[in-house]
């Protein structure tokens, strides 16, 4: 997990013998379809706008992870890695934003640099692409599916984590809990498969049994991603 959080790569999980040819099937599938190399996403932030002190970016999808924030001069960047020509890179990232006037401001520009493969070009820039939000002086939500989806996809993650990390504490209780929360959130975004795992689980942590190491790798899993069925 680690070797593929730090290489921007790819996590699966096998639990039978026999899905071991599916998965490097899908694998090599997936590094077949790489089109751009060593991406980074860059932010040139407005003032009155600041990220988050503490896990400012994540992505969300095809896996979820924590960014780490970088910044080169004025401006901050994130590592995305090989950027595959057939699966969408979903990225969150958590600003503060102060005072500003009512209407459409901009927030800040997005850009991403990459190396192309295919013509044997290196730190090639995309468009910048303004980001602007609606000031309004009474708040009236415009909700979107598709970010409500990838922030309960992160919340799952995190939630996951929590129940991790208190694991390690020897709070079984509290670990329970989390891991209630996050299978509540899963369902919440009709991740079956994960909701499941993760009952099971805190059900077991409950009844006082231990987690096996297979337990926690398949809850590692269903924390990142989406099992396919």
């Amino acid at each position: 997990e680690k070797i593929a959080d730090a290489g921007g790569g790819t996590l699966c999980y096998i639990e039978e013998p026999e899905q071991a040819v599916q998965e490097f099937g899908r694998l090599f599938n997936r590094i077949q379809s790489v089109g751009l190399t060593n991406a980074y996403l860059l932010f040139d932030l407005m003032p009155k706008i600041r990220f988050a002190e503490l896990k400012p970016v994540a992505q969300v999808a095809p896996d979820t992870i924590e960014l780490p924030l970088q910044r080169q001069g004025e401006r901050f960047m994130v590592r995305l890695g090989d950027l595959m020509t057939d699966a969408q890179r979903v990225i969150l990232a958590n600003l503060y934003i102060g005072q500003l006037p009512q209407g459409r401001q901009a927030i800040t520009n997005v850009q991403v640099q990459y190396d192309n493969p295919a013509t044997g070009q290196e730190g090639v820039m995309s468009e910048l692409i303004p980001i602007d939000v609606n000031v309004q002086s009474v708040y009236q939500p415009a909700l979107n599916a598709e970010v409500q989806q990838a922030i309960l996809a992160l919340a799952k993650y995190r939630q996951t984590q929590l129940a991790e990390a208190k694991l390690q504490q020897g709070d079984r209780a509290g670990a329970a809990t989390m891991l209630q929360t996050a299978a509540k959130t899963a369902i919440q975004m009709g991740d079956r498969s994960a909701a499941t795992v993760l009952q099971t689980n805190a059900t077991r942590l409950q009844s006082g049994e231990d987690l096996s190491e297979a337990d926690r790798k398949k809850t590692r899993i269903v924390s990142k991603t989406i099992l396919q069925e």
